[in-house]
């Protein structure tokens, strides 16, 4: 069993990536949400956590494998649960997380049907089942409710904070431009570790860490 793959991170797409390992290209199949974290550490080493499964008809002979792949544990561990649900098969559920996993077992543990429905692939039937058999299961997944934004923004300087207001206002959901100003104030920091500070984008305005958040999105490099 292929636990995790530690690779050089060579292609990012929405729907999958390829580590270089070894002279070998190892496609994995990555759900939507990952996408924005993943694609500003191109060609940077990375360790993915996998799931392996094979698809195809055992007595024609053509059995195909396909790696799944998650940032952390937690997330692998999130999914394995949501696989467990009648119906759900691993494709189903991988196109359903395009939201992060925190959030969804936030909405399953809320029993928040409406927003589960919102899900690629996911109708009101099948939220009503999820709801029903995870309840009670995925909480220490589960995203903090009310408070745990503000201890995140209570570290941010008022351009991060004004940063934040303004894309709200712009129509983004609050839970995605956090995630977005974070991972870019974290390249800007790793960046900073490696290279001279004189060399490192200054990003100072509520305007740059917009711009910043933005291509954290589109998987542009800051």
């Amino acid at each position: 069993m292929i636990s995790h793959v530690t690779g050089t991170l060579s292609e990012v797409a929405e729907d999958s990536v390829v580590l270089e390992r070894g002279g070998i290209g190892i496609t994995i199949a990555i759900p939507a949400y990952v996408f924005p974290e993943l694609a500003p550490k191109r060609n940077r080493e990375v360790t993915i956590h996998t799931m392996l499964f094979i698809e195809g008809n055992q007595s024609g002979g053509h059995m195909e494998p396909q790696l799944l792949g998650f940032v952390n544990a937690e997330d692998k561990r999130f999914f394995k649960r949501f696989i467990s649900v009648k119906n759900v098969g691993w494709r189903k559920a991988l196109k359903a997380l395009a939201e992060p996993v925190g959030r969804i077992a936030m909405y399953i543990e809320q029993g928040d049907i409406a927003a589960l429905k919102r899900l690629p692939g996911i109708g009101p039937r099948a939220a009503e089942v999820i709801v029903a058999e995870l309840k009670g299961k995925v909480a220490d997944l589960a995203l903090s409710l009310p408070g745990e934004s503000e201890v995140v923004e209570a570290n941010w300087n008022d351009a991060q904070q004004d940063a934040l207001s303004v894309m709200v206002a712009l129509g983004d959901v609050r839970a995605d431009a956090e995630r977005w100003l974070e991972h870019a104030a974290s390249e800007l920091q790793a960046a900073s570790e490696v290279q001279a500070a004189s060399e490192v984008q200054d990003i100072a305005t509520p305007e740059d860490w917009v711009r910043a958040a933005y291509k954290v999105k589109s998987g542009a490099a800051l």
